[in-house]
């Protein structure tokens, strides 16, 4: 008789099992948003379910995507591919416990733009000893983008300054005609001294100039999201010093290499330079 109870027993427990991992099964859903993007753009992904394991995971071209909490239930993570990545389908991978979803994310062409521009030889053909100081700052801002720390930013992105865009991200800017780089930011036009506001919460990782940024300043809003603002003409914070969404960083300005004062706003996500306002149109 205890023999046959104990069997009945092990097998509600496992019926118990099951139908929980079913449940979850069934109530796990994943939402990408927007599900149709171009080459440098950043997307949302949204996963909800009841009894949702602490974190998901989720990858998209090999890239993982940093998850954190939006309310019961609920973690949303920011993704983005890069201004070079094929055009396409790209499965998003999307894991929470034992379950596991895929979605589909298309990549259409980005628009580009050619733009010629005439700056100081200096600036263009660099010196052996200019290169080893760019070699340097690329290595030192390399590895400041590899740190995933925890979330700092709350609700939407803000344009760090109220003005049109004067060159778009993706531009293919060519210089003195002979050098030819892609623009992974956009430049905010401006006038010197106009103020530069943080675009949302995080803690000053960057306060410095640079050879070719100027003066510039590097926000950490966590989860492997970063924002850049350079040519500044003045710097108000430092390294170390947490800043809200909206706070006063800077001042606009010319500095580095800059043909007049504008700002150059940057974004990167995992690593990868975006379109800042493709992340500034998520609806976070």
């Amino acid at each position: 008789m205890n023999t046959r109870y104990r069997a009945l027993s092990i097998i509600a427990a496992l019926f118990v099992i099951f139908s929980a991992d079913d449940a979850f099964a069934r109530s796990f859903r994943v939402e990408i948003s927007p599900k149709v993007i171009r080459q440098g753009d950043a997307f949302l992904v949204r996963v909800t379910g009841r009894n949702s394991p602490a974190v998901p995971t989720a990858t998209v071209a090999t890239k993982k995507i940093q998850f954190s909490k939006c309310g019961e239930g609920c973690f949303i993570g920011i993704g983005a591919v890069g201004i070079d990545a094929k055009t396409g389908d790209y499965p998003v991978r999307v894991t929470a416990g034992k379950t596991k979803k895929t979605m589909k994310l298309i990549v259409k062409k980005a628009s580009v733009q050619t733009l010629a521009l005439s700056l100081p030889e200096g600036k263009v053909t660099l010196s052996p000893a200019d290169l080893e100081i760019v070699k340097e700052e690329n290595i030192m801002l390399e590895s400041r983008f590899l740190t995933v720390s925890e979330r700092q930013w709350e609700g939407v992105f803000r344009i760090p300054a109220d003005n049109e865009i004067s060159t778009a991200f993706g531009t293919k800017r060519i210089m003195n005609k002979t050098w030819t780089s892609i623009h992974r930011g956009v430049d905010i036009r401006g006038s010197e001294g106009d103020e530069v506001r943080a675009s949302n919460n995080g803690t000053v990782v960057l306060a410095r100039e640079l050879f070719f940024g100027g003066n510039t300043i590097i926000l950490d809003h966590g989860q492997g999201i970063y924002t850049l603002y350079m040519h500044l003409s003045q710097m108000n914070v430092r390294p170390g010093d947490p800043v809200a969404k909206g706070d006063i960083i800077g001042l606009l300005g010319s500095t580095g290499r800059a043909t007049g004062p504008h700002l150059h706003f940057g974004v990167k996500v995992s690593n990868v330079s975006v379109n800042p306002l493709s992340l500034l149109k998520l609806d976070l």
